[in-house]
């Protein structure tokens, strides 16, 4: 068994996320298909909520071609939808038959949480056959993988996420934009550029040991603390030829519409790559609020053909937030939540 770890630096926030132990063998059908061109999006509106900017949207990839996602490919229209999954009192494979009878299918996505010095996974038990996994990978400090020192140790997850022998999704030192994680700029003597001279390392590194069924994901929560020039998103991003996917964690914590949350990271990088939401949840304000905000989500991914994956954060464990995050803490919102599920466009 090799899992997650908690470490202290995971409880100062919500994101301070727990791991899934589980292991064991899945199959990779169902993430291979035709690479497509999707078409202009929808006017960015959900629902009658503005959006967060009135810039038009540039049509997805018009300047690309070839192959987009890496070995986890985009489909245009077609978005998996997963999820982390962790739930109070059940085993993972557990959680994941609950899941399937309730919402009537199985989550696309696996998400899992690896601190930096634990070992990768390469197997998940009780993962859905056919379901990609999601490796969410924590980071140390910048110079502890730049000065060489954890060559080895980059070495040997690659080697384990190789021997998964199947597509897997790599996101490693997510919400970099943050002042909560040790992989911050805000803890890295504000030098953004060592974050992408460490993304960069890694895939070179990652590359060099064979794991080309690795696709990389860099993943950027949907605002930046602190607000600075110095700390703006794009400061971040490792290239074009580095990133597979790009990825944007938000929640509806303070009654944000989807909007709100995603298209400032939408308008900038789906003119060149797949978006997806890699970490997405919302928080209950009485009523059927959560229940509308989920059937807002919905609404906007179909606007958005460029968003090809929604993973939702789906737990009741968090230690640092009252919320419960659990698509079925009510059953309005697990009814809406079924809904979008059984919805075409997240059929992917």
């Amino acid at each position: 068994m090799t899992g997650t770890h908690r470490r202290p630096d995971d409880v100062v926030t919500r994101r301070g996320l727990l791991g899934l132990a589980g292991l064991g063998v899945a199959s990779s059908a169902g993430v291979f298909g035709m690479w497509k061109a999707a078409g202009r999006p929808a006017p960015l509106s959900v629902s009658g909520v503005p959006t967060a900017t009135s810039t038009a949207t540039p049509a997805p990839f018009q300047d690309v071609a070839g192959k987009l996602g890496g070995t986890v490919p985009f489909t245009a229209g077609k978005a998996l939808l997963g999820s982390y999954l962790g739930l109070d009192g059940m085993t993972y494979p557990e959680a994941v038959k609950l899941r399937r009878g309730q919402i009537g299918r199985d989550q696309a996505i696996t998400h899992v949480f690896y601190a930096w010095e634990d070992k990768l996974p390469d197997r998940i038990e009780g993962m859905p056959k056919g379901s990609v996994p999601m490796v969410s990978w924590r980071g140390p400090k910048y110079g502890e993988i730049l000065d060489g020192d954890a060559d080895d140790l980059i070495a040997a997850a690659a080697r384990r996420i190789r021997d998964l022998d199947r597509p897997a999704l790599l996101r490693w030192g997510w919400e970099m934009n943050g002042d909560w994680y040790r992989w911050g700029g805000a803890k890295n003597d504000q030098d953004t550029e060592g974050y992408v001279k460490c993304f960069r390392k890694l895939r070179k590194i990652f590359d060099d040991e064979g794991a080309e069924n690795v696709s990389w994901v860099w993943s950027p929560n949907w605002n930046s603390s602190p607000k600075a020039e110095w700390n703006r998103i794009d400061a971040y991003y490792p290239g074009d030829d580095y990133v597979d996917w790009v990825g944007v964690s938000g929640y509806n914590l303070h009654s944000e519409a989807p909007a709100t949350l995603f298209d400032p990271v939408y308008a900038k990088y789906s003119p060149r790559k797949p978006i997806m939401i890699t970490e997405v949840g919302s928080k209950d304000y009485g009523g059927t609020t959560k229940a509308d905000w989920i059937r807002q989500l919905t609404a906007y991914v179909e606007q958005r053909p460029a968003i090809g994956g929604v993973v939702w954060f789906d737990t009741d464990t968090h230690p640092s937030y009252p919320e419960h995050w659990r698509l079925d803490s009510l059953p309005d919102a697990a009814a809406a939540y079924r809904e979008m599920a059984g919805n075409a466009r997240f059929s992917g």
